[in-house]
């Protein structure tokens, strides 16, 4: 389903980012076309994740990239997420020289409480339940710091 841009601003209306906050993070490729089933394409958007952190723009828990979407995990630092999820959809978009993206993204914050482990993994073995691959380690699209 393609998002129209003024129900994407609608999902956003109302909801604020909080500095030092987890989110999980879904964003899918237009038209769920399987982008990243190219292993150059996928790597590209690894490494803007790995940048993100590097340049301290956030602090990434975990993150998987499929064929037509990612799953991150994230904590922010002081940029509002719909900055941190736009700049990394533009750079990907930018890098591949290409449209990529529907309008908006899915995102939930995560009460500290909750079991970040647990969550990380369920991200990273998303591969396995596509049914891609038997093992986590047989995909090479995602990582995960481990508490």
């Amino acid at each position: 389903m393609n998002i129209s841009k003024g129900h994407s601003r609608d999902l956003r209306r109302g909801r604020t980012s909080e500095p030092g906050r987890l989110y999980l993070v879904t964003a899918a490729t237009a038209n769920r076309q399987p982008v990243f089933n190219d292993f150059a394409s996928a790597r590209t958007l690894v490494n803007i994740f790995q940048a993100e952190s590097r340049l301290k723009q956030v602090h990434t828990w975990a993150f998987v990239v499929m064929p037509d979407h990612f799953h991150w995990i994230l904590q922010l630092n002081d940029e509002p997420l719909s900055h941190v999820i736009g700049r990394v959809k533009g750079l990907s978009a930018r890098r591949l020289g290409r449209a990529l993206w529907q309008d908006g993204f899915h995102d939930r914050a995560l009460r500290k409480e909750q079991d970040l482990k647990a969550m990380a993994r369920y991200v990273v073995a998303n591969p396995i339940r596509a049914g891609i691959v038997d093992s986590v380690g047989d995909y090479p699209h995602w990582d995960a710091v481990w508490l």
